[in-house]
């Protein structure tokens, strides 16, 4: 473990040796060979179906999943994957989705998919990344993966063979005999192979390769990021970053003798690179519950206990499922705990407080994103923790906070906000996204990702975000962020998730909207929670012109509130008091992503409708419409 205190303890790690003469692996299956060695007997990976504490779980040793990895790897070379094809899976969590990753990162492209995409969305992936091969799951109660894949794999013709997964294996006495009576039929909606995994992997040898492993370095995986609109962005990742991200976990966080609960989902980055790539560079304990993690059945009540169960010293978490475990008692011995690290979304000092307060824990707050292969900055578990900062940038990460001006860029002062621009080994230089195109104007003086996200580094190098650079509301060229309406209506006691966003204005352009999700069992009212905003945003252009309270923030699949369903929301609300107040017998049917365009609002008429009328009132709006029919 390196010290990892100051920016100078980052630094000094740097000047020990450049990152390319690092001691580390050049290939997935030598990464994965590697904690092997080191650690064969010890416990790599536990997963159970079920949230209960008491529930069966399967566990597979360094040595085991290594050979269940190279069995994987040469079951996708049988089906016809190469370095360059890809193995796309669309799987909830379970053994087979982290031997998936990883064997499919040796054969060729792994590609990740979010299993709570809907079947275009799905389709849109695979065509996109070209895969030839899908991992998902057999048919099983209570989940419709399976349909949902053979849909989409109808619509792209690409898929050679899909790959099934049966979870009846991690059931234990009465209902795994009753499952596989009781199951739904399997989907064939499709010409691609079929393949059982357990079958398909056993017939491989789990003790070597069965083609070349190529040592140059090169892209293992493709991330998506969206996709919830059906145009995916996808985003390249190589052997060296995925291996970046695990050296730095292992170098700064991690050892063998670790337990880390993980209930996040393994096709997003977080769980894939910070989590699992570290267990593999430390050696450490993994382990993750239920299918849906967080989302799962029981997980939040039963969490504590599956703390003390596998003697954890490590949760990861996200702001969303800590507001859900602060509403819920600590049942359970959780001394074992050290730490928690939260990223995906930026942190109320609100909830920081509570769950300190509650278990004695510090939570460890950094910064990442899918563009990067993941890891870019942390506060220093042994340093200062700054609260609302995300901490030091890692060694071999290094962030810039910059301006474009017609000049070119121009670095920020101390404290000054700009574009956090990142450069590190996990930065794919001028090839970030599969689509060139996407590529364009990414990249500040050819090397430095543009995040998009807004921020600031103080004087001591620690990086605070301060908002994303699309998110901003612009009121009429004045510039509001969103994080000031959210991070005062998150100080009510009542409020459990916020989400600012700019709803249209024919005056301003755009103005804020707040929306809020109550904690559980709490009462407030609209006007209640209004006058607290009034009462405590300072910034009076900042005070929301609309506040509405659902009974649930959308949100994306590890936890973050996910603003174009807001903004969808607010599109169709605007427009259609616009147009009843105009006296038109049209409304908003619906709310489409348009590439070139951005949200577009579709119109449905109730007989004849004064055309230009319509035209008129929508026009004094900056978002498009279009008729429906």
């Amino acid at each position: 473990m390196g010290n990892f205190a100051s920016i100078a303890d980052s630094r000094a790690i740097e000047d020990e040796t450049p990152w390319a003469a690092r001691d580390v692996a050049r290939t997935m299956h030598e990464y994965v060979g590697r904690a092997k060695t080191a650690h064969g007997a010890r416990p790599a990976i536990s997963y159970q179906l079920l949230s209960d504490p008491g529930s069966k779980a399967i566990t597979l040793t360094w040595a085991e999943l290594h050979g269940k990895v190279t069995q994987a790897a040469n079951l996708f070379r049988e089906l016809g994957v190469g370095p360059q094809d890809v193995v796309a899976y669309v799987l909830p969590n379970c053994l087979e989705a982290a031997i998936t990753l990883l064997g499919g990162a040796v054969a060729g492209i792994v590609n990740p998919i979010n299993p709570l995409l809907e079947p275009e969305q799905i389709s849109a992936i695979l065509r996109e990344t070209k895969a030839k091969v899908v991992v998902t799951l057999k048919a099983f109660p209570k989940t419709d993966v399976p349909q949902k894949v053979a849909e989409a794999v109808r619509f792209a013709p690409g898929v050679k063979a899909v790959v099934e997964v049966d979870l009846v294996r991690y059931l234990a006495g009465l209902k795994s005999l009753i499952v596989p009576l009781i199951r739904p039929k399997n989907p064939v909606a499709h010409n691609a192979r079929t393949v059982d995994f357990t079958a398909g992997i056993a017939r491989q040898p789990a003790d070597r390769l069965t083609f070349p492993d190529d040592p140059a370095d090169r892209v293992a995986a493709y991330f998506h990021t969206g996709g919830t609109t059906g145009m995916p962005k996808v985003a390249q990742h190589k052997v060296s970053g995925m291996v970046y991200n695990g050296w730095v976990g292992h170098k700064l966080l991690f050892r063998e003798t670790d337990a880390v609960m993980c209930p996040l989902p393994l096709f997003h980055v977080f769980a894939a690179y910070p989590v699992l790539m570290s267990m593999i560079a430390a050696g450490s304990h993994v382990i993750f519950p239920t299918p849906a993690g967080y989302r799962g059945e029981g997980v939040f009540d039963n969490l504590w206990k599956l703390i003390e169960r596998w003697k954890c010293t490590y949760l990861i978490t996200v702001p969303t499922a800590l507001s859900a475990l602060m509403q819920r008692p600590i049942n359970a011995d959780i001394s074992t705990l050290r730490g928690a690290f939260s990223g995906s979304a930026p942190l109320p000092l609100e909830l920081f407080t509570r769950f300190e307060k509650a278990t004695g824990i510090q939570i460890i707050e950094g910064y990442g994103l899918t563009e990067a292969t993941c890891l870019v900055a942390c506060n220093p578990p042994e340093g200062r923790k700054k609260i609302g900062s995300v901490g030091l940038p890692f060694p071999y990460s290094h962030v810039r906070i910059l301006q474009k001006t017609p000049e070119g860029f121009r670095d920020c002062a101390v404290d000054e906000v700009g574009e956090i621009c990142v450069a590190n080994p996990g930065v794919f230089e001028g090839s970030t996204y599969t689509e060139v195109d996407k590529n364009r104007d990414l990249f500040a003086e050819g090397r430095f990702l543009r995040t998009g996200d807004l921020g600031r580094l103080d004087a001591e190098s620690y990086l605070y975000i301060t908002g994303r650079a699309k998110d901003l509301i612009i009121r009429g060229g004045h510039n509001i962020d969103p994080a000031t309406i959210e991070e005062v209506l998150m100080g009510h006691p009542a409020v459990a998730m916020v989400g600012a966003i700019g709803q249209p204005d024919a005056h301003a352009g755009e103005v804020p909207c707040v929306y809020v999700e109550l904690v559980k069992g709490a009462a407030a009212t609209e006007d209640e929670l209004m006058s607290y905003a009034q009462d405590h945003i300072s910034e009076r252009a900042a005070v929301p012109k609309h506040l509405e309270i659902l009974s649930e923030l959308p949100k994306t699949a590890v936890g973050k509130v996910f603003k174009p369903d807001l903004r969808r929301l607010a599109i169709t609300r605007t427009y259609d008091a616009a147009l009843a107040g105009a006296g038109l017998a049209a409304q908003v049917t619906e709310v489409i992503e348009d590439k070139k365009r951005g949200l577009v609002a579709r119109l449905s008429r109730d007989g004849a409708v004064d055309e230009a009328k319509v035209t008129s009132v929508l026009g004094g709006f900056t978002r498009p419409w279009e008729w429906a029919d």
